[in-house]
């Protein structure tokens, strides 16, 4: 589906499919077909069950707009405990977490993606002592998918706008990018999504179309995520913002709340219909 210049595609765990025949089920009853899909099930699998998993996929000719990792072990029960225990950030997990990323860079390149995605965990400031060592992890991270030719995005909205900027500035790895989901702005108290579009420009690589509404303590307490379209990102400005930047890639839904999953993404795509007019 193309809307407004874009590929519209739905994030696969927003479904919370059974398995990879539930996924294209779901996909084909939105009329949808690309995906960004969650690989941290599917490289914990062995190779049969690996096999057959994304035969369902090859076979209903499934795209992929890119994947995502997520790891065990990541708290969101607040912005406290992701803080601690999120991405690439905990000491404890960092090398099982390296080895999945490992892993997930094999298969999304063997599924023909062009990016992995994932929120690389809360970047300590730069006169924080151990900056050094979450850059020096995120290029080992970002090295290890050059080697299959894919990008690293890494997700908004833990770090304002220009703390992200100056971040990639001190990387200097030329495959990293930014998966921007304006929600995550909103939902972690980072700043104004649209402000972050423009700041961010060429560095946006590939959006999440996903709502929120703020807390009475941003950046203390988690906002509430919404239906795209129904919360405070405004998406015909956002819409507007993005197209103003020069960015025509995919707009993949994403839905992590609510129990009404397939008609909050197909209320997605009708937002989107209308508010790119």
């Amino acid at each position: 589906m193309q809307l407004h210049g874009h590929t519209i595609a739905v994030c696969s765990w927003s479904l919370q499919p059974a398995g990879m025949a539930d996924l294209v089920s779901k996909v084909n009853e939105l009329g949808l077909q690309h995906v960004q899909l969650a690989l941290g099930d599917l490289v914990m699998l062995d190779d049969k069950r690996k096999h057959q998993e994304l035969g369902h996929l090859r076979a209903a000719k499934i795209q992929f707009t890119g994947g995502m990792i997520a790891f065990a072990g990541e708290d969101y029960s607040s912005i406290d405990t992701i803080r601690r225990t999120g991405g690439f950030v905990p000491d404890d997990s960092w090398p099982l977490r390296l080895r999945i990323a490992r892993q997930a860079a094999a298969l999304a390149s063997e599924m023909g993606m062009k990016h992995v995605m994932t929120h690389v965990g809360f970047v300590p400031p730069a006169r924080d002592p151990k900056h050094a060592v979450i850059v020096d992890r995120i290029r080992q991270v970002a090295s290890i998918l050059a080697e299959h030719k894919l990008d690293l995005l890494m997700e908004t909205g833990q770090e304002p706008a220009h703390e992200l900027l100056a971040f990639l500035s001190d990387l200097k790895s030329p495959n990293v990018h930014i998966n921007f989901d304006p929600a995550n702005m909103i939902l972690y108290g980072a700043g104004d999504p649209i402000e972050a579009v423009k700041l961010l420009g060429k560095h946006i690589h590939h959006v999440h179309a996903k709502d929120a509404t703020a807390s009475s303590k941003p950046g203390t307490e988690w906002g509430s995520e919404v239906p795209f379209g129904t919360g405070q990102v405004n998406a015909a400005r956002f819409l507007g913002a993005l197209k103003e930047i020069g960015y025509a890639g995919p707009l993949s839904i994403e839905r992590e709340a609510g129990n009404q999953r397939m008609a909050d993404v197909r209320s997605a795509i009708e937002t989107i219909r209308s508010s790119g007019k």
